[in-house]
């Protein structure tokens, strides 16, 4: 690989800031996976009751296999409605949002997802405009008496849009779609869907296309069907399991030491973006990918393999918890086959190890990862020569005044959680509270910000205040230590 194969710094790369194409896609797919993903747990419930109790499920119940249909008519759909309400404003727009999702439940034929992800939203917007409308113009006394019932007769009405008009589009809609993927996997085509989900993952897109539109998809699927592939076609873990573990064995010596805690957190944990930034380090790797992730699908499509819900996170464990009665053969060999392929693809990419120190630092650089640094303990000497984005504010915060620390990412519930672990432990012995958050729900008082690098200007315009501390790498990133130094220094993070 020759230097100029490497990715440059992440912080060049004009898709990575607010005004680029990829961010604003990014920024798009982030609300419809922040629709989904706060209620994984329950699609979860739902697919564990279907696995269990449904007459070829593990332990077939009558009496409990009754709660399989009203969960994923109902529950499901209103559940992403009030969470979708709520994104766009606050408690009023949740509950605006499951009204008018009955709307679209009622008399409907297929699980209305997606309807609840068209009308909860703008239910909720054209309440928050109404709100805005009337501020400050009702007399004292009345707001109660106002806000219940513009509430309940906006409401209503978007009810009424639902039921005549909304849910039956989404209905023909998702028959529509139903009958192209059915199309699809007839023809033998579904494993083409890799060479535009793969790249998409890599750049940070994966809750959106996953949680944003095969979720819903699948769950109509399942719900006929008894199960999905599509809950396979993004989530599996075999291609990231693939290229890590050829790193770990032909890849630049910079990286080889990050890679088995990679392969632990990826694999078992389903934290997938752990592997993002080395294919990043050389993007002719997403050729792995793809080829991977081609491979799973099509040995899935040909084992008639597939999950009876979301698989999230995307962990082998998870994988093997909604996996139905008897499919476990064909799904943990579309896992294998995705990772024997990619790994293959991946060391011929890699040239077998074929390299020399000086690509091996380029490499290194590029992918903004410590040598050999898995335990999160570099020394300040490391720290202070490692290439890492420095913090982003519009003013500065004295680490001894650092009270909070938000982790954020556009979910608030992946590489988010891992990020706040290792911190919390670096900061254990400061009085500091370290959280995670989705973006969008960052307060706009937030003083200290820590966010991968491509959500840098999401969290400015919504925290426009904050002391912004990028980072490109999930282990070991020099900024973690960075941070931690300056906090236990009382130096300046600006």
């Amino acid at each position: 690989m020759a230097p100029t194969d490497v990715l440059p710094d992440a912080r060049v790369n004009k898709n990575l800031e607010g005004t680029g194409f990829r961010a604003r896609v990014q920024k798009f797919g982030g609300f419809l996976a922040g629709m989904i993903m706060p209620n994984i747990g329950a699609f979860i419930a739902w697919g564990l009751l279907t696995a269990l109790f449904i007459p070829n499920g593990w332990l077939p119940n009558e009496t409990l296999a009754t709660m399989v249909g009203p969960i994923i008519t109902y529950l499901l759909p209103i559940l992403i409605g009030y969470t979708a309400g709520r994104i766009v404003h606050g408690q009023r727009g949740a509950v605006i949002g499951a009204i008018a999702t009955m709307g679209v439940v009622v008399g409907s034929e297929v699980p209305m997802f997606l309807g609840a992800m068209i009308i909860a939203p703008i239910s909720a917007w054209l309440l928050k405009k109404f709100d805005k409308l009337i501020e400050g113009r009702v007399a004292s006394g009345f707001e109660m008496l106002v806000d219940n019932f513009s509430l309940g007769i906006i409401g209503m009405l978007m009810a009424i849009l639902g039921r005549l008009g909304i849910g039956p589009v989404v209905n023909t809609l998702v028959g529509w779609l139903g009958s192209g993927v059915d199309l699809l996997v007839q023809n033998g085509l579904l494993p083409l869907a890799s060479i535009f989900v793969e790249p998409a993952k890599v750049l940070f897109l994966n809750n959106a296309i996953n949680h944003g539109v095969l979720t819903p998809l699948g769950a109509a699927e399942s719900q006929s069907l008894g199960q999905s592939i599509l809950f396979m076609v993004e989530s599996n873990p075999g291609p990231g399991l693939g290229i890590l573990c050829a790193f770990l064995v032909f890849g630049p010596k910079a990286l080889r030491g990050s890679t088995p805690g990679a392969i632990i957190i990826h694999f078992l944990g389903g934290i997938h973006e752990i592997y993002f930034p080395y294919i990043l380090a050389k993007p002719a790797l997403i050729l792995a990918a793809i080829a991977g992730g081609m491979s799973g699908v099509f040995v899935g499509s040909v084992l008639n393999a597939g999950l009876v819900s979301a698989a999230s996170p995307g962990s082998i464990l998870a994988y093997l918890a909604v996996t139905p009665r008897g499919g476990h053969l064909g799904v943990l060999a579309a896992v294998a086959a995705a990772a024997i392929v990619s790994f293959v693809v991946a060391s011929l990419l890699l040239g077998f190890g074929k390299k020399d120190e000086q690509v091996d630092a380029a490499t290194a650089e590029a992918a903004g990862a410590p040598p050999a640094d898995t335990t999160g303990t570099m020394g300040a000497a490391t720290v202070a020569a490692a290439p890492a984005a420095t913090a982003i504010a519009t003013r500065s915060i004295n680490g001894r005044d650092v009270r909070e620390l938000v982790v954020a990412c556009d979910a608030g519930m992946g590489s988010s959680v891992m990020v706040t672990g290792a911190m919390k432990k670096r900061l254990k012995s400061y009085d500091i509270d370290v959280r995670h958050s989705p973006v969008n729900d960052l307060p706009p008082d937030t003083e200290l910000v820590m966010c991968q690098s491509g959500l840098v200007d999401r969290v400015r315009g919504i925290a426009p205040n904050a002391v912004i501390v990028p980072f490109e790498q999930f282990v070991g990133d020099p900024a973690f230590a960075r941070l931690e130094e300056q906090i236990k220094n009382g130096e300046n993070i600006e």
